[in-house]
């Protein structure tokens, strides 16, 4: 299983209304994208950040399936505009060695195959995640 979870925190000068479509959309992702498992989509207690989602997968074919279903994608759209800082992060029970390896190749696939994605990433004040476009770098962790 992999525990797929985002940390963001909204720009002050956000729109409470888009912020709430933002955070609705992420909980559209959980109910409509087959691959995920369970969900949560809440307020962030005890960390930096003010939100964060977690979505469950079985394995990389769901991880990917999750990356570039439209629902994810329109999240992205909607969300990432409002965003100043953001984590991305997988925990998981596979013994793979070469894991985070391969969930940073399904990032950069998307990334390649998607500029407007990259580039709202590479936008955002901060971001700690596997295969970060732009400004951010590379930053993978095993």
């Amino acid at each position: 299983m992999i525990y797929h979870g985002n940390r963001f925190t909204f720009r002050a000068d956000a729109d409470p209304e888009r912020v709430e479509e933002a955070l609705e959309s992420l909980r559209n992702q959980g109910r409509t994208i087959p691959a995920v498992r369970s969900f949560v989509v809440g307020p962030d207690h005890g960390g930096e950040y003010d939100h964060g989602a977690v979505f469950v997968l079985a394995d990389l074919d769901g991880y990917q399936e999750y990356l570039v279903h439209p629902a994810h994608l329109a999240t992205d759209r909607v969300g990432l505009p409002l965003v100043d800082r953001f984590a991305s992060f997988d925990i998981t029970d596979d013994p793979d060695p070469g894991l985070a390896e391969k969930i940073a190749e399904l990032h950069r696939r998307r990334y390649d195959g998607m500029p407007d994605i990259a580039a709202l990433v590479a936008g955002l004040g901060e971001y700690r995640g596997s295969a970060a476009p732009g400004q951010h770098g590379e930053r993978v962790r095993e």
